[in-house]
């Protein structure tokens, strides 16, 4: 198993009648959800560029955690909700072993000829 964070995120077609019922359903579940150990996000929203699409992201701090998550009953619930989408959901799990901050754009600049320019670090 791979570790670091685990992502899981969800973007689905909200129904004819608009996608209020969805984002209420999604939001019932990602309250206790983020008090779930190891839970470090759970979000919910309605995509700005296309109004009938709701996005949901959960953020794990490791892969058992992800798993333990799938394993449950409320995970049972959220693929209820998502069964009931108009369309198959889009549903991807991202596994994040790695993170860089500034330090990544200072070794890339480096290393492809940008030698001059740096990067302060306050």
């Amino acid at each position: 198993m791979a570790d670091g964070v685990v992502r899981l995120a969800v973007a689905l077609a909200a129904p004819a009648c608009g996608p209020n019922q969805v984002v209420h359903a999604l939001r019932l579940l990602a309250s206790p959800t983020r008090i779930e150990p190891g839970c470090l996000d759970c979000r919910v929203w309605i995509d700005d560029n296309e109004e009938s699409l709701v996005r949901y992201v959960e953020e794990w701090a490791t892969e058992d955690a992800m798993r333990l998550r799938v394993r449950s009953e409320r995970f049972t619930r959220l693929l209820e909700v998502l069964e009931s989408a108009p369309t198959p959901p889009s549903v991807q799990f991202d596994f994040v072993t790695e993170t860089s901050g500034l330090d990544y754009v200072e070794e890339v600049r480096n290393t492809d000829g940008l030698r001059g320019t740096r990067l302060r670090s306050d």
